[in-house]
């Protein structure tokens, strides 16, 4: 049987209900209730299936990432979109962050099986957000001001059990 496995930070529980705001207001008033589903956070690995009889060797590769580094703070700072037609995605921008880079280079040397591009972001809204309904809130968020910060000091790796569900961490410790 295949499962979800992802890798990400997650800022604390006060942060992700003040993301909540913003994901209501596009399941309310721009159709969009698939963000509402998962926590925030940004990624480092995106989604991929494995075998769970293989999940060892998951936690394994987890456990080899190189974590010997100060906690480090991201700093959450408005509001960014994908504009793509097909799949919109309107997200909360964290300030260029040369630890956050590190650590996403750190996750790559044990997890590098999938080509992707690095653009860190919290995504309020995706999946089911029309391009008609996209267009209107981001007239909308493109000017609104949010901003936060918060410390990191560990990573996540994730399974997906009907919704995500952390299954270990990694501290970030000199």
């Amino acid at each position: 049987m295949k499962k979800m496995y992802f890798i990400a930070i997650y800022p604390p529980q006060e942060i992700i209900e003040e993301v909540k705001v913003f994901k209501r207001d596009l399941a309310i008033n721009y159709a969009n209730s698939k963000a509402l589903k998962n926590e925030a956070h940004i990624t480092l690995f995106p989604p991929f299936f494995r075998e769970i009889e293989l999940e060892s060797d998951i936690h394994t590769a987890f456990q080899k990432i190189n974590t010997a580094m100060d906690p480090f703070t991201i700093e959450l700072n408005g509001f960014g979109s994908f504009p793509n037609t097909k799949n919109p995605v309107l997200f909360i921008r964290p300030e260029e962050n040369s630890h956050l880079t590190e650590i996403y280079h750190n996750v790559k040397q044990q997890f590098n099986f999938a080509k992707y591009s690095f653009t860190p972001h919290v995504t309020v809204g995706y999946r089911d957000l029309t391009w008609e309904n996209y267009l209107k809130a981001w007239e909308k968020y493109k000017e609104q001001k949010y901003q936060t910060r918060f410390l990191v000091d560990k990573i996540l790796l994730l399974r997906h059990e009907e919704q995500w569900v952390p299954i270990a961490e990694k501290r970030l410790e000199k």
